[in-house]
């Protein structure tokens, strides 16, 4: 079946035209980037050129993706719209809410029933407003989009950070809150800032142990967790076009993690090969028939030092296998330098799980190079000592795999497969002794290992790396094993060694599925009920924010003053927790409860300036609340940095702080607490940062004068009666000065549908 075949055409129809007249306007060759962006202006062609880094631009994307921790919200948020349906293809995907205990039929039982509201909501929420729904069990939702809805020069957004996985087709897909698909869903303009560019050349081609994930393990060592911010990534050259569509797809995945606002490829003979092999030949056609549209110019790519902002060069033939890690998906070790880093930063040496699969290592490929590795654990009659756990990414690969025996060569050495969900790379773990919070190390081919990401356990080390590494290392039980130079001692006490892995691009015989997990939207809504229960503790009809009441903010104590990384799963975590993301009341009980106090360097221990005690972050934000007492958050630098969670922006402003003043932002969080009407500022001198005291008091003295590029100034009386003023960039513009104005982007949409 091919999804919104009529929506493709209709694109690659205008995409000739759209791209001579962004040519014309620039007088120059185009990148593939620009031409994806310019074709998607959201008032048609290209009358004008945007400077990169500095102008906001309209866009109108292609389509939308959810997933169901955050399509919760954006469904009770677009409820408030005034619209009867999504103005452009949707998609729901139930991936998030499934815990990882004991195996996929039993976990998948479990969530079905214990999420059975959250499910039956969603559900008739995107029947009735035309949205395409995946039913728990279907798959991972960025391995779904992969399969059935990404196309070559598509542009997408979706509300979770990896949705730019789809770069891996040739789309600019980019991660966002959840009030920008509600932007979207209701036809009204997408807005982001014009990105610059970093090229990235790839030479060479892949061999060995290494693999597509090395590439982006190494970028993130090369650009750090921030160094993408503000940036989208092209990948180009020989190395690029020699490497599988789902290999493109976890380079592009792992993007988030730089901080990247998405990553993509030019459309080459791979992405046919997979258009194809997943059932959309039509989709390939069309592409074909645009080819020159679907790539960046010859120009570019020849000379790109005078297209692109930055350009890095790595030589795929040259390029060893890494580990990143531990607590941030930035530090890179080449796997030859592993073992001396283990032993010289004392991290646990014995592994105690491998866990392979999630949304940017689940491919078919990627399943079956690692179930050859795992094949050679039996053929070499070797004991594998740590526990192994495989997450399909769809329930068409988990099909497949298992009838070409992948599945089965994994089970042989004692591997759980768990549900085609996103489980321990979320946190949605059960792993049991957790709880005793031993160091420990794990090794994922997940893209994200935050402090307590997978475990909840902030002793346990976790490493990212690829899925057939994972593997080896998993047979071995130990962080310090390298498979290309060391052996192993089996059943028989003889020394043997790993065979290189070796994989299929695609299945021989073609994927198979017998139940895809699909629900299609009724054809008529409007005869459909949305279905909260009243009683419920999971869903809670939202009720829009308060306007601004055209005052200055007097008055505003420090809530709290984060020190050091502070992500979106330190301002609201997952876990457990994820179980709430439709109740606002509820789920705002853990609101910065992972940020560390720069006081005491403590997590959810700060001062409540009425008492004078310590106490939880959103109790004592509940107590100022209670007393009308606005507050301020202050944070370090790239506060915000991982997941595209809203409910990080929304939380705090439903608690009632105002404004969030920090050294600087993850693109993202910045934008989901403008949607919000907060105030998102950033230090005018980040060395003001430190002037910041536990018992200050703010006055933001000229909010009434609130407009683009003019500095907020801020009043900060200390408890010994001295006072600082300090000055506070923003980038608001003016369309986000008036969210601010009406309380949030979700009011400013319901006016003008009402008007």
């Amino acid at each position: 079946m091919v999804f919104n075949l009529d929506m493709i055409k209709k694109v690659y129809a205008s995409y000739p035209e759209r791209v001579e007249a962004a040519r014309k306007i620039l007088n120059r060759p185009l990148t593939f980037t620009e031409k994806i962006l310019y074709t998607h202006l959201y008032n048609g062609a290209a009358d004008k050129s945007y400077g990169r880094g500095e102008d906001y631009v309209d866009f109108g994307p292609d389509r939308t993706c959810m997933q169901d921790a955050t399509a919760q919200m954006v469904l009770l948020q677009f409820m408030h719209s005034g619209k009867k349906s999504a103005a452009v293809p949707s998609s729901i995907h139930a991936d998030h809410l499934i815990e990882a205990e004991v195996g996929a039929k039993k976990d998948l039982e479990y969530a079905n029933k214990f999420n059975k509201e959250v499910y039956a909501f969603m559900a008739s929420g995107a029947s009735k407003y035309g949205i395409d729904f995946w039913k728990a069990g279907a798959g991972i939702i960025h391995q779904v989009v992969l399969e059935n809805y990404a196309f070559p020069g598509g542009l997408m957004i979706g509300s979770d950070s990896h949705t730019v996985n789809a770069g891996g087709l040739g789309m600019v897909a980019i991660g966002v809150g959840g009030a920008d698909v509600v932007d979207v869903i209701t036809d009204s303009p997408w807005e982001l800032k014009m990105p610059k560019l970093i090229g990235i050349k790839l030479t060479g081609k892949l061999s060995g142990w290494t693999a597509p994930k090395d590439v982006i393990l190494k970028v993130a060592g090369l650009l750090t967790a921030k160094g993408g911010t503000s940036y989208i990534v092209e990948y180009f050259g020989e190395g690029a076009t020699s490497m599988s569509c789902t290999g493109k797809g976890t380079i592009c995945n792992m993007g988030a993690e730089i901080g990247a606002t998405t990553s993509t490829f030019g459309y080459d003979k791979s992405m046919a090969t997979y258009l194809k092999g997943t059932g959309r030949a039509e989709v390939a056609e069309l592409a074909d028939g645009i080819a020159e549209h679907l790539t960046g110019d010859a120009e570019v790519y020849a000379d790109p030092e005078k297209y692109f902002d930055k350009v890095v060069e790595i030589n795929l033939s040259e390029l060893e296998p890494h580990i990143n890690g531990p607590f941030t998906p930035d530090l890179a070790t080449p796997l030859s330098q592993f073992a001396k880093a283990v032993k010289e930063n004392n991290w646990p040496e014995t592994l105690e799980v491998g866990l392979i699969g999630s949304c940017t290592n689940s491919s078919y490929e990627d399943i079956s190079r690692a179930a050859s590795v795992a094949r050679q654990a039996v053929e070499k009659n070797l004991k594998v000592k740590a526990e192994f756990t495989i997450t399909p990414g769809s329930e068409q690969v988990r099909y497949t795999t298992e009838r070409d025996g992948f599945l089965g060569d994994f089970d042989k050495i004692g591997g759980m497969v768990l549900a085609n969900a996103c489980g321990p790379c979320i946190g949605q773990w059960k792993r049991h002794g957790a709880e005793k919070k031993e160091k420990n190390s794990i090794i994922t081919s997940f893209n994200r290992n935050f402090s307590k990401r997978n475990d909840g356990n902030p002793n346990t080390h976790s490493f990212v790396a690829s899925p057939e590494l994972v593997t080896a290392l998993t047979i071995a039980g130990d962080m310090t094993f390298n498979p290309i130079t060391d052996t192993l001692t089996n059943e028989n006490g003889e020394q043997v060694k790993l065979n290189e892995p070796t994989g299929l691009e695609m299945p021989p015989k073609g994927f198979a599925v017998e139940d895809a997990g699909h629900q299609a939207p009724a054809e008529d809504g409007s005869k459909v009920e949305v279905i909260i229960p009243p009683d419920s503790k999971r869903l809670q009809l939202f009720v829009p924010f308060d306007e601004w009441d055209g005052q200055n903010i007097s008055g505003m104590k420090l809530l709290v003053k984060a020190k050091g990384k502070c992500t979106t799963d330190h301002i609201s975590p997952a876990g457990h927790w994820l179980f709430y993301r439709g109740h606002l009341e509820n789920l705002s009980a853990n609101t910065l409860t992972g940020a560390v106090n720069a006081f005491n360097d403590e997590t959810d221990k700060v001062k409540n300036q009425i008492s004078g005690e310590y106490g939880s972050v959103p109790v004592v934000q509940r107590a100022y609340q209670a007393a009308g007492i606005p507050t301020i958050v202050v944070g370090d630098e790239n506060y915000g940095e991982g997941s595209s969670r809203e409910h990080a922006a929304m939380q705090p402003r439903y608690l009632g702080v105002k404004v969030v003043m920090t050294r600087s932002f993850a693109r993202i969080h910045e934008t989901n607490l403008k949607k919000q009407g907060m105030i998102a500022c950033t230090f005018a001198d980040p060395a003001d940062y430190d002037k910041i005291q536990e018992d200050d008091t703010f006055d933001l003295v000229d909010l009434t004068e609130f407009a683009p590029g003019k500095p907020l100034t801020f009043v900060v009386r200390h408890a010994d009666g001295s006072e600082d003023t300090i000055k506070a960039n923003h980038t608001y513009n003016d369309a986000q000065v008036e969210w601010f104005k009406a309380g949030s982007a979700l009011n400013l949409i319901r006016k003008l549908n009402q008007g």
